[in-house]
Parts: structure tokens; C-alpha cells; sequence
């Protein structure tokens, strides 16, 4: 069965990018916030998170608490086109897995969730 990724962005040409590189090998559910990413989260069963940092509303940082708050325990890869070193440490101390900067090169995205299944 093919493994389930999340991606959170409120950039929706981020969101078509990224399910364009990873729908091959995964299947990828998209949420154009961290509002609806929660509530996709509540119904779907999700593998992985690829959550964006820096978006309105709710930002990646509060979504991934509100994720811990309901005790989801599924591994995010932050993806932040902030270089705010800050929001990585932020990120990293929280629990994320990873982060990746934008833009990122297709094969980087590919290579770095790849390493994280290979984790659990």
C-alpha cells in the first residue's frame, strides 16, 4: 500500500508542484492551510506531513502543536522559504524530522521523504 503524505501550503502552485514530484511513488493529499490540514487530519489517515512555515492565519508552527495537542504522532518535514534560523530551530525542537528550504529541487524533496520512511 502506498504510503499517504500531506502537504500544507498556502501557495497552491507550491501544492501542484509538490504532488507533481511525489505522486508517482505516494499518494499526496493537499490542504491550503493549517486550519484544514487539522480537520483533513481528524478524518484521513496520513503517513507523513509536509508542512509550510510561514502561512496566514494559522502558520506551520501552530499547526504542528495543534497536531501534537491531538497527540498525532506522524513524522513532518517543514518546508520553509523563510531563512529565519529561528523557525528551523523553532521547527527541530517541536519534533519535525526534517526541513527543507524553498525552492527545492525535485529530487531533494524525493530524496529526503524517502529517507524518513526508510526511518520508521
Amino acid at each position: 500500500m502506498r504510503k499517504r503524505i500531506l502537504v500544507v501550503d498556502d501557495d497552491s502552485m507550491n501544492l501542484v508542484r509538490t504532488k507533481m514530484i511525489l505522486g508517482q511513488d505516494y499518494v499526496v493529499l493537499v490542504a491550503e492551510s493549517g486550519i484544514a490540514a487539522l480537520e483533513k487530519l481528524k478524518v484521513e489517515k496520513v503517513d507523513m506531513v509536509l508542512l509550510d512555515i510561514d502561512m496566514p492565519g494559522m502558520n506551520g508552527i501552530e499547526t504542528f502543536e495543534q497536531m501534537k495537542d491531538l497527540e498525532l504522532d506522524i513524522p513532518v518535514i517543514f518546508l520553509t522559504a523563510s531563512g529565519l534560523e529561528e523557525d528551523v530551530v523553532s521547527a527541530i525542537r517541536l519534533g519535525a524530522v526534517n526541513y527543507l528550504k524553498k525552492p527545492f529541487r525535485p529530487k531533494e524533496l524525493l530524496r529526503r521523504v524517502t529517507q524518513e520512511f526508510e526511518k520508521q
